[in-house]
């Protein structure tokens, strides 16, 4: 599109007139319960909009949010698109319920995206949630576009495949009016289906399977297992930055790092063998297990996908989930390994998945892990052990930290006991760089 309109209408929208609409996704489906999960929605967003810069309101309209404030439009829709459940952000404009403004409104909008890049085509989109507007869907689209037109030089209607499709949503007191329309991230409100424990490595999977339970509506803390005092620092620099890069779609988690290593080599003196790696992993659920009864988690996460190592074959899961105190929830069971990288680089978690660590699932491995280990062999080892008092001595020792939160947040929870139920301070979205292990202050895992 060239030139400029031959009769183009007077005056612009102020910036306070700017907003933009959030689409929901599942909630929709809801029912009576849908004021529930909305409520849930908007404390979440809330929450991503802490520390923005500036005012900002939320109004709810029908399966529709509409956010605005004395924020540029850029900043909100970036914090919007983090938030799980919503379907699409788009940037959009209000004006009166009015034919001329809205028509004045779609001329101007359309030069304005015009001015930043070139526009071959553009289609009128009308909905009506006011239905005593004078004007039907149709009709209203028919005279918007006609005008359109008349004003830029005959520019061609394309309803399949528009250059910029202008989307009117006329409601009782205003309409809005958007050009643009960006994906959200689906799924239902974090914390809507209660509370979970992430078996966090510094793998591809674990994070993934992290976000893919967080858009089923699960808010996550995590706990991660490291080498210690075998192994370096480096999985638990990894389990911060991956924690911190999950929790921007959340209201921020804790993070639990538990030095497993005396324990594994426990295992390993007990005649564990080709078990080793079952049996470890037993003691990893078992122990957050216990962990997550503390914190009020319902439910553990892992990042297995069927088959995809020796360790996660169908006899192996059902061993490990014997151990289990609560519900082992696996998002990725049918995943394949190129699928979860994919999903790992669209969130953000790959960059960091992909650098060098020392992993204690690798520590004391045998060179074959049994494939079918039986109950009554794990049983055996275990027996050699003193399991309540290695998994009281691993969560004594286990550390606590806010990944994206606050110093403050640190603080309270030390004060409070990793295992207390007391309330949790409203998280912050500040990213603060992650500590030296080492040096983080112990919190004791029991009350």
């Amino acid at each position: 599109m060239s030139g400029a309109p031959r009769n183009p209408p007077t005056g612009t929208p102020g910036p306070y007139r700017s907003c933009v609409l959030l689409k929901h996704g599942e909630i929709f489906l809801k029912g009576r319960n849908r004021r529930l999960f909305t409520e849930r929605l908007h404390d979440n967003l809330r929450l991503a909009l802490r520390g923005v810069g500036g005012s900002t309101w939320i109004k709810t309209a029908q399966n529709v949010t509409v956010l605005g404030g004395q924020v540029p439009q850029e900043v909100l829709v970036e914090r919007a698109r983090r938030v799980i459940g919503f379907n699409s952000v788009e940037p959009a404009i209000r004006v009166p319920s009015d034919v001329a403004a809205i028509t004045a409104a779609a001329v101007r909008t359309l030069g304005a995206v015009a001015s930043e890049r070139p526009v071959a085509s553009f289609a009128v989109r009308v909905r009506r949630r006011d239905k005593s507007f004078p004007m039907t869907s149709t009709q209203l689209e028919a005279y918007v576009g006609a005008r359109v037109q008349e004003a830029w030089d005959g520019l061609p209607v394309d309803l399949s495949h528009p250059g910029v499709r202008l989307a009117i949503e006329i409601d009782h007191r205003e309409t809005y009016l958007s050009w643009a329309r960006h994906p959200g991230q689906g799924g239902l409100p974090v914390g809507a289906s209660g509370r979970a424990l992430v078996l966090l490595s510094g793998g591809f999977d674990s994070p993934v399977a992290a976000y893919r339970a967080m858009r089923r509506g699960l808010a996550c803390d995590f706990v991660h297992f490291t080498g210690a005092p075998y192994t370096n620092a480096s999985s638990a620099y990894k389990a911060y930055a991956l924690a911190r890069e999950l929790n921007r779609y959340q209201p921020p988690g804790r993070l639990y790092v538990i030095a497993l290593g005396r324990a594994q080599r426990q295992l390993a003196v007990a005649g564990a063998g080709r078990l080793q790696v079952v049996a470890q992993r037993r003691l990893m659920v078992r122990a957050a297990s216990v962990l997550a009864g503390r914190i009020r988690a319902q439910a553990l996460v892992t990042g297995d996908s069927l088959g995809q190592v020796a360790s996660q074959t169908l006899a192996n899961l059902a061993a490990v989930d014997e151990a289990a105190g609560l519900p082992v929830v696996r998002p990725l069971v049918g995943w394949e390994k190129q699928e979860i990288i994919d999903e790992a680089r669209a969130i953000g978690t790959a960059d960091v998945s992909v650098l060098p660590d020392e992993d204690c699932c690798r520590l004391l491995a045998p060179p074959r892990v049994s494939t079918r280990a039986t109950l009554p062999q794990l049983h055996a080892v275990e027996r050699r052990l003193d399991l309540d008092e290695v998994i009281a001595e691993l969560l004594a020792g286990a550390q606590v930290l806010w990944p994206g939160g606050d110093e403050a947040a640190e603080d309270t929870e030390e004060a409070a006991g990793a295992g207390a139920p007391a309330a949790t301070p409203a998280p912050h979205r500040t990213r603060a760089p992650a500590p030296a292990p080492e040096a983080v202050r112990p919190s004791p895992a029991g009350s």
